[in-house]
């Protein structure tokens, strides 16, 4: 029986349309329809990926050559010039500033990244329904091949110096994922409040730059008086991530456990948080964007 014999002219929802209902709790933040579309989240990642070494003369060598000089000047003005030195006498200061720089620079380019994400992809916004969450995880997920490049650079500074990681490196999973939860976290905020307030992208350098400054990738955690100051470092959760990666691959001093759980409660509230201011805005994406 057609629709129309049925006494109307619309189509029954079993007919073609999808109802969307306002969900609530955890069913709002949309995991499983985030499932659905993870098709999409690995085509905007592999995107990002080769957008970005697209048009560049020694592609994605960058993802090497960036750490590495970084990793020069440090040693070069911090450790030759002012005289910081890595805590453990047998790790050079260029191994022990590599290390930090291999969390650090997949931060501040997810950050940079997602940011910038949404307004980036206003095309797609503006046309084509899907969960929104796909452009800012994908932004974030895209820096997990310069980690992975960069990475395999440690590993070879390490084979160089006679670094044999110690056992701790069965931890390193969870700095990455730690690492991973902040850097998503703290990007779902400003991708959201980017697409409100387009000063933010001129904040997020400056953020990203000082930022720097209040986590140990110059300096090791151990220079950072014990007490309320290191508790309050440990507010900063790439604190314990860059902890974690020396603490895992050079067997470095690391904070306290309590630290850690200090830094996982803080990147949890912003994830829980950022989720859901996400969520909240997304729905006004397409009007102001």
């Amino acid at each position: 029986m057609s629709a129309a014999s049925r006494g109307g002219d619309q189509p029954s929802p079993s007919e073609g349309f999808i109802i969307y209902e306002r969900r609530h709790g955890w069913t709002q933040l949309g995991f499983r329809e985030l499932w659905k579309y993870r098709e999409l989240l690995y085509f905007l990642t592999w995107r990002d990926i080769l957008v970005r070494y697209k048009q560049a003369v020694i592609g994605i060598a960058w993802a090497v050559l960036q750490p590495v000089l970084q990793m020069i000047v440090f040693t070069v003005v911090f450790n030759m010039a002012l005289g910081i030195k890595s805590p453990v006498s047998d790790v050079p200061y260029a191994v022990f500033s590599f290390t930090g720089l291999l969390p650090w620079n997949f931060f501040a380019g997810a950050l940079s990244r997602s940011g910038l994400s949404l307004v980036g992809n206003a095309g797609l916004l503006t046309k084509v329904y899907f969960p929104r969450l796909v452009i800012p995880i994908s932004a974030v997920l895209a820096g997990l091949v310069d980690l992975g490049i960069a990475f395999l650079i440690l590993i070879g500074l390490m084979a160089a110096y006679q670094i044999a990681p110690t056992w701790h490196i069965v931890f390193l999973p969870f700095f990455i994922l730690l690492g991973f939860a902040t850097a998503l976290s703290v990007s779902l905020w400003l991708s959201a409040l980017n697409v409100l307030y387009r000063d933010v992208q001129y904040v997020i350098p400056f953020l990203v730059q000082l930022w720097m400054f209040v986590s140990p990738v110059i300096y090791p955690i151990s220079a950072i008086p014990a007490g309320p100051l290191r508790v309050a470092f440990a507010l900063n959760p790439m604190t314990s991530v860059i902890g974690g990666f020396r603490w895992a691959l050079l067997g470095q001093q690391f904070p306290p456990g309590g630290y850690i759980w200090i830094s996982s409660t803080v990147v949890l509230v912003l994830l829980v948080s950022g989720l859901y201011y996400f969520k909240r805005m997304e729905r006004t994406f397409a009007d102001v964007v």
